[in-house]
């Protein structure tokens, strides 16, 4: 939670447009929340702990109507904020060509 805030914090400060779901349990896994938001949203995130086990509830939450990308680490190592941020921008350079 905390290095995903500050990530979202320093996208904003540099004037790009995120924002942070932080599923609280995962079942029943928060469907209606992603479908919600997905038709405002250019991309999804899913950044874990594990190689990936959320990235599929999300991408069936939305439907494939927006892009998902993911960004993890197995073994428990924790992402940093420094490559989260440059995963952001990343995303924010292929959506924006």
């Amino acid at each position: 939670g905390r290095i995903a805030k500050s990530v979202v914090y320093q996208a904003r400060e540099d004037g790009l447009r995120v924002g942070l779901i932080r599923p609280i349990t995962l079942w029943p896994f928060p469907s209606s929340v992603f479908k919600k938001i997905s038709p405002k949203t250019r991309a999804f995130l899913v950044v874990e702990m594990n190689y990936g086990q959320m990235l599929k509830d999300v991408r069936l939450a939305i439907n494939s109507e927006t892009p998902v990308y993911f960004l993890g680490r197995g073994g428990g190592g924790i992402p940093r904020p420094d490559e989260i941020y440059e995963k952001v921008k990343e995303i924010n350079k292929e959506l924006t060509e």
